[in-house]
């Protein structure tokens, strides 16, 4: 009796494995799934979103609006997990190179250099924005920011999240003019002797600045096959490099330190500690005021020649254990509905093409008031400037901090 037990056991746990190693085969293949088993198979899952938490306003939408959406339409639920980009992938990294096959991150908040490293290291999931029908339905995915991030291919190993534009703010109360180029920038520190400063690098916000302060006294053409060798960038961009030094002596410190990133710069803005402020998110002067953080005197400016505007994405981990359920869930994201409701919650340019909606779709987009201080998005569309290649990136980094801090 005992040997006919045994034997029953025996193979109620082959097959037991013989499921799994099916169930496995099948996850793992998510790229060979129509869309209906992709959307069947994610019910009840959980999606880990991976990606910088220092936005209360955005951890707020996601928890509060986009994660029940997802319950409520998917029967997913949506874990965030602040983290900063390079702990990310660090971490994923570290996993993959175990040999761990159900990684603990799904879906990424990433673009740029941290996006080109990712990918050649072979720790992306791809390509599969081709299989998310809200891609074709609302992107144009013949459009350089969908095909390029910083000037590296895409090729479907990331989603559009949203639009970004470096746009500066001052408050009208204190400096009734404010500079439209990088000439009028320096008569402007200049009368504002200790009262203007940026991000030291490699924070986001410092490091846009500074390439904006490139394209401005350089140009950018140049820039966008340009080799990945330091003594050639550092020449092409040795007069911008110049007119940071000519800054120094009238910056915050001297120049001789820098607030350490983006948020530094906007506690001293709010404190008039600076009567300059700079940000990546286009319409946050509004969301400010909103928010009783900025006066309602605060305003948004422009260079000129214009400002560096990038997309950020989400990607989905090489090991993510439920693609389905990130693919589903990026899928969402950019959906007119959700791309309407962070325009209007969280002031970010939607990525939708306005071409591909229907008349009630737009009518959800126009019906958004974006607020005070603001610069309509046309025009903010109508003065962007490229991004650099990624791999120029880390290299002006280093020569900003060689050539440039305390000089």
């Amino acid at each position: 009796m005992k040997k006919i037990l045994a034997i029953i056991m025996t193979l109620i746990m082959m097959l037991s494995m013989v499921a799994c190693s099916k169930n496995n085969d099948t996850a793992m293949n998510v790229d060979n799934m129509k869309w209906e088993e992709i959307l069947e198979m994610s019910k009840g899952s959980t999606v880990t979103f991976y990606g910088w938490g220092g936005d209360e306003d955005l951890n707020a939408w996601l928890d509060n609006v986009f994660a029940p959406k997802m319950k409520e339409k998917y029967d997913i639920t949506m874990e965030r997990v602040p983290m900063d980009i390079d702990q990310v992938l660090s971490q994923l990294s570290g996993e993959i190179q175990a040999g761990k096959e159900d990684g603990n991150i799904d879906m990424i908040w990433i673009n740029g250099e941290n996006f080109k490293s990712a990918k050649e290291n072979n720790m992306l999931y791809g390509p599969f924005l081709n299989k998310l029908p809200n891609a074709s339905k609302y992107l144009d995915l013949n459009a350089d920011e969908n095909k390029y991030d910083f000037g590296y291919a895409t090729e479907g190993y990331e989603a559009p999240y949203g639009k970004a534009q470096l746009v500066f703010m001052n408050d009208s109360a204190v400096t009734s003019d404010v500079p439209k180029s990088t000439d009028e920038l320096l008569e402007f520190v200049k009368e504002n002797k200790g009262k203007v400063t940026y991000p030291a690098l490699p924070d986001f916000t410092g490091s846009a600045f500074v390439r904006n302060v490139i394209y401005d006294t350089c140009g950018y053409e140049q820039f966008k096959d340009m080799k990945e060798d330091k003594e050639t960038v550092k020449k092409a961009i040795q007069p911008a490099i110049d007119y940071l030094v000519k800054l120094n002596p009238y910056l915050w410190n001297e120049g001789k330190s820098f607030p350490a990133d983006s948020t530094q710069l906007d506690n001293m803005f709010k404190d008039n500690e600076v009567v300059m402020n700079m940000t990546y998110s286009a319409y946050a002067v509004a969301r400010g005021i909103e928010n009783g953080n900025y006066t309602d005197t605060t305003k948004t400016f422009l260079f000129d020649k214009g400002t560096i505007g990038n997309t950020n994405y989400m990607a989905i981990a090489k090991n993510s254990g439920n693609k389905a359920g990130t693919m589903v869930a990026i899928n969402e994201m950019i959906s007119a509905e959700v791309q309407a409701s962070r325009l209007e919650n969280l002031k970010t340019i939607p990525v939708v093409d306005n071409n591909k909606l229907t008349d009630k779709e737009k009518e959800m987009f126009n019906k958004v008031d974006i607020g005070k201080g603001t610069i309509a998005q046309n025009e903010l569309l109508s003065r962007r400037l490229p991004e650099m290649p990624a791999g120029l990136v880390p290299i002006i980094e280093e020569i900003w901090l060689e050539e440039v801090v305390g000089k």
